[in-house]
């Protein structure tokens, strides 16, 4: 007969299977533009400063590619900004936004373009509701998935609303100011969501097995913005491939 139980509770240190891919003291295996990017007391830190712009950059993980995966990690935004986690993204692709006056032409080595899970500092409300959604970097299709939405996109049509998680607003009280929150990414197949503190905050479904949504790449993270300062231990990689 069928047992009725709950599931274990939730663990963000649950790594069986996993595979910790920053050692907490060097950049092997990350590509970085060392100018924003360092490490510091085991976290992985980027960091602009005001009144000196700099354009979107990335630190970016080139000791696998990875299609279908779980991803465990810690963040944190502090001063501004904001930024994100790449996944099944790719480098040097030219880019679409245009550099900061003065600034010398975006090194692509370090801009990705794909899938993003969006983490900002609420510089404004309408920043911080980006928190946990499922954006496209560098692409025309943005946003197709705000926080607390699960939506799908069938092959020759738009993008449609397929449920409600929670109320935008109500599910940013979950995430933590100038402090730690934990960070899962959950991507099978054409299905992909993101998971702060065990809280749900989107699901975005590909029902397309071409599109560039669901293709294997890379990850890494985003700063943008300043002043901001962006920081990021215990990441922890299960490729399913």
């Amino acid at each position: 007969m069928p047992r009725f139980h709950e599931p274990d509770p939730y663990d963000i240190n649950e790594h069986t299977g996993f595979k910790e891919i920053f050692d907490g003291k060097t950049f092997n295996g990350w590509d970085a533009d060392t100018t924003i990017w360092r490490v510091e007391d085991g976290v992985m830190i980027g960091e602009t400063l005001e009144g000196k712009p700099r354009g979107n950059n990335y630190i970016v993980y080139r000791g696998d590619t990875t299609k279908d995966f779980d991803l465990k990690l810690q963040i944190k935004v502090e001063k501004g900004g904001g930024g994100g986690i790449q996944y099944r993204s790719q480098t040097g692709i030219p880019w679409t936004r245009v550099q900061p006056a003065g600034l010398p032409p975006y090194d692509l080595r370090y801009m990705m373009t794909g899938p993003q899970a969006d983490f900002w500092f609420p510089v404004r409300p309408q920043a911080f509701t980006y928190t946990g959604q499922w954006y496209s970097e560098n692409t025309m299709q943005g946003i197709l998935a705000w926080r607390g939405q699960v939506t799908q996109t069938i092959p020759g049509k738009p993008n449609r609303l397929v449920a409600e998680i929670g109320d935008r607003q109500a599910l940013g009280g979950y995430v933590k100011i100038n402090d730690w929150n934990d960070y899962e990414v959950i991507a099978r197949g054409g299905v992909m969501m993101h998971i702060i503190n065990g809280h749900l905050m989107a699901i975005y479904i590909d029902d397309d097995p071409k599109s560039v949504n669901n293709q294997a790449g890379l990850i890494g993270f985003e700063i943008e913005s300043q002043p901001c300062k962006i920081s990021v231990k215990n990441i922890w990689l299960r490729k399913l491939d």
